[in-house]
């Protein structure tokens, strides 16, 4: 092959040939996955050191590219899009999600002010208002795209500043003795996300309060409001309730509306933390999930997560856009437009000023398989997750450690007679033991001194088969342990 010109692009037959090889290789992947090891069986260097330690001086072709991807990025690759892949949360691409995703990068699109790509921000505003009434919730949400609920999340308490009135925005939190202590108000059980989001936003990280759990690890109302009284009592201000809709650990749900009525109270921001549970309203049986957040002020919802929508693509909803951009807008002149009023520049409601054509691929998802195919899907997954439940429960020597609410199942091995202290090392050698394997892979969490195995379902490819396979690897593993091998 030639060598790549110096000036200009490549040429297009190059890029045509390329292009399809890949989709090919993506096509062949998704179908095969499972013969991937899920968890990436590399050490740590071991991809940098097998790369060139200095660019190249001349281009090289695309092909050459594409045969190294295969040998050399793959083997670091720890496949989210396994069927086995039950650790954390889950996170596939769709067929539809993949192409909307091609389109977005061929197209290159800055959707940052309404006239610098009009589809970026008016499909945005469609999908959305697709999704809100896929979830079962009511008019008046204004809703955008974020990378994840991570920003989303940061995005809701900066408008919750902003709605407090403390002129913040201009001058600042540091050396005011005007200010009183702004505290905000979450699970024990609340995404680290709401930690990051406090610090950030200079708010304090002891100045998050993180309120007890009932026995099924949801938020207590009591508590919440005990704690918000307690602090309104020592001159501080409550700033933001943060229920959660799916925690991370146990996917329990929150009292979202016992939480609102508390929080308005106290004249408060409700944030809702959907980023899992969220989407599983699309399930009719399912939507009494989002009961109270039409009342809430602001509400994440990660398609990416469950909703077979490649990373990233987090919703971010909102009940009072006007705080929002009140705590965000800035119009510097090179980015005054003669567009009129009636056009939605997004760029005025986050930090970021380029922002990437995301809802392209979400369109799609929901157009390829519909209401009805997004709801027996996730149905489908809730199912597995209570056959794999009642496996556990079953079987001596096994417990499960949470209620099953959704597609997650939290369980331990436990064998007669063992502390905490064995249990966990125990689990942990599990575990460990079974993702080496490379047959499936599983993560952790601790709910209070409890070690506990956590197998999460939500990959667009997993089927009944996989789960009896996690099971197989479980019951060999924990055996084999115990019995010295």
């Amino acid at each position: 092959m030639s060598t790549p010109p110096l000036t200009g692009d490549l040429s297009p037959d190059e890029f045509r040939a390329a292009a399809h090889a890949a989709v090919d290789w993506i096509a062949e992947y998704l179908e095969h996955s499972g013969q991937y090891p899920v968890r990436s069986r590399v050490r740590p260097g071991d991809i940098r050191d097998a790369l060139p330690a200095s660019p190249p001086t001349l281009g090289e072709p695309l092909d050459a590219m594409l045969q190294d991807f295969v040998s050399t990025i793959v083997p670091g690759i720890t496949h989210w899009n396994h069927p086995a892949f039950f650790a954390y949360f889950a996170n596939s691409a769709s067929y539809s999600g993949i192409l909307g995703e091609l389109l977005t990068a061929g197209l290159n699109a800055n959707g940052m002010l309404w006239v610098t790509s009009p589809a970026v921000t008016e499909l945005e505003a469609v999908t959305l208002d697709w999704l809100r009434q896929l979830m079962g919730l009511g008019d008046g949400w204004f809703g955008q795209i974020t990378d994840t609920a991570s920003i989303s999340t940061f995005y809701a308490l900066a408008a919750a500043r902003e709605r407090a009135g403390l002129d913040i925005r201009t001058k600042g939190m540091a050396a005011r003795t005007d200010l009183p202590r702004l505290r905000v108000y979450c699970s024990e059980h609340a995404h680290s996300s709401i930690d990051k989001a406090v610090i950030a936003l200079g708010l304090g990280h002891e100045n998050l309060v993180k309120i007890p759990a009932d026995e099924q690890f949801r938020l207590r109302p009591d508590a919440l409001g005990a704690a918000m009284a307690a602090d309104v009592a020592a001159g501080c201000v409550p700033l933001a309730v943060v229920p959660c809709v799916g925690t991370t650990s146990t996917t329990s749900i929150d009292p979202v509306v016992e939480v609102v009525r508390i929080a308005r109270e106290h004249q408060c921001w409700v944030h809702v933390d959907a980023a899992y549970g969220g989407v599983a309203a699309i399930v009719p049986e399912l939507q009494y999930l989002m009961d109270g957040v039409d009342g809430a002020d602001s509400l994440v919802v990660n398609p990416h997560k469950w909703l077979f929508t490649p990373m990233d693509c987090s919703v971010f909803y909102t009940r009072d856009a006007r705080a929002l951009k009140q705590a965000f807008a800035l119009l510097p002149e090179y980015l005054v437009t003669s567009t009129s009023t009636g056009a939605t520049n997004l760029m005025d409601y986050g930090i970021q000023l380029g922002r990437r054509f995301r809802a392209l691929k979400l369109w799609m998802v929901l157009r390829a398989f519909g209401r009805d195919g997004l709801a027996e899907r996730i149905r489908f997954h809730c199912e597995l997750a209570r056959e794999f439940a009642g496996m556990v429960h079953f079987e001596g020597g096994w417990e499960l450690t949470a209620p099953v609410t959704l597609s997650l199942v939290c369980f331990r091995r436990v064998p007669p007679g063992a502390d905490e202290v064995a249990i966990a090392a125990l689990n942990a050698q599990i575990m460990e033991r079974v993702n080496a394997r490379g047959a499936v892979y599983l993560s952790h969490t601790k709910l209070g001194e409890q070690y506990t195995l956590r197998l999460a379902i939500g990959n667009i490819r997993t089927d009944r088969q996989h789960i009896e396979l996690a099971w197989h690897e479980l019951r060999a593993a924990a055996a084999a342990l115990e019995a010295g091998a």
